[in-house]
């Protein structure tokens, strides 16, 4: 579960801010808008010489990108854990414990990795087969780097500039009508049942961030992990305005099942009832999707206002 959460991604001030730190940053070159193009990704320059047509993606948040952007008919396979979109090829290819020799197979002219486990990269590389390696984002500048980039090496660099400017536009609405009610507001993130949360250093901390929301989980990061284990009596005393739930499709966790925690019906978010869950995977990408993840906690600040 927690390498699960380990996919996930300075304190955001809006989002408007950061759409325009996304925009000033160069991610690319391209000679005369077509190949070839490189993009320098964590793995160092990444260089392709033609439109890639056989697109293995071992990252589920670039595979709901690449669907997005328009360059779904390209990938021909994806790992274990991209379960979105359904259209999305099934395989049992796995972006943790990569077979270099099964990713091969697919005879893919670009491999999107977002971990780099034995070397995999270098594997791949080794096969002449390119590979992109996107980390977590941790910002949202970051997240829309990475669409600009697949969306120049891809070919459909127009339809990720497009996506990313509704991300921006939806998200800085969002925020603006809803961080009022987050002042002085204090929010628990829930990444399992065995309380691991998110802290303002990770990328879905600092979207509570853009809401002004206080993040529990901050000062109970010792280790600087960025997702430290919480102990039920420290989110009691806590007492958060508001939970999360990012457990719900994996470990069942609902606001009744909160509730019945033991000490946990005095926590001011069980007394208003102000428990959202969040699809759990929608809760740890950084893709098109993240706007689902501002919407949620969007409208559970607008039940927490209404209460």
């Amino acid at each position: 579960m927690f390498r699960r959460s380990l996919a996930l991604v300075a304190t955001l001030a809006a989002a408007l801010a950061l759409s325009g730190a996304a925009a000033a940053q160069p991610v690319a070159r391209a000679a005369d808008d077509g190949y070839p193009v490189t993009v320098t990704a964590a793995n160092g320059p990444v260089t392709l010489t033609r439109k890639p047509r056989r697109i293995v993606s071992l990252s589920p948040t670039a595979t709901e990108t690449l669907f997005a952007i328009g360059a779904g008919p390209q990938v021909v396979a994806v790992d274990d854990q991209s379960s979105y979109p359904k259209q999305a090829p099934r395989t049992s290819l796995s972006g943790f414990t990569p077979n270099v020799e099964a990713i091969a197979s697919y005879r893919p002219d670009l491999v999107v990795i977002s971990f780099d486990p034995k070397g995999l990269a270098d594997s791949l590389a080794r096969l002449e087969i390119p590979v992109v390696y996107q980390k977590a984002a941790a910002t949202l500048a970051g997240a829309y780097q990475q669409i600009r980039q697949l969306g120049l090496l891809t070919g459909h660099r127009d339809a990720a500039q497009a996506l990313i400017r509704r991300m921006q536009r939806q998200i800085a609405a969002i925020v603006a009508a809803r961080r009022g009610v987050a002042a002085g507001k204090t929010v628990y993130h829930e990444l399992d049942p065995t309380l691991f949360s998110a802290t303002s250093k990770t990328f879905i901390g600092r979207i509570y961030a853009l809401f002004g929301l206080r993040n529990i989980a901050d000062a109970a990061d010792s280790a600087g992990s960025g997702y430290p284990q919480l102990s039920a009596e420290y989110v009691i005393e806590q007492s958060p305005d508001l939970i999360v739930l990012a457990d719900g499709v994996c470990c069942g966790q609902t606001p009744r099942t909160v509730a019945a925690r033991p000490g946990w019906n005095s926590i001011s978010a069980v007394r208003t009832g102000s428990i959202v869950r969040v699809d759990d995977s929608v809760a740890s990408r950084w893709g098109p999707r993240l706007v689902q993840f501002v919407q949620a906690v969007g409208r559970a600040l607008a039940r927490l206002a209404a209460r």
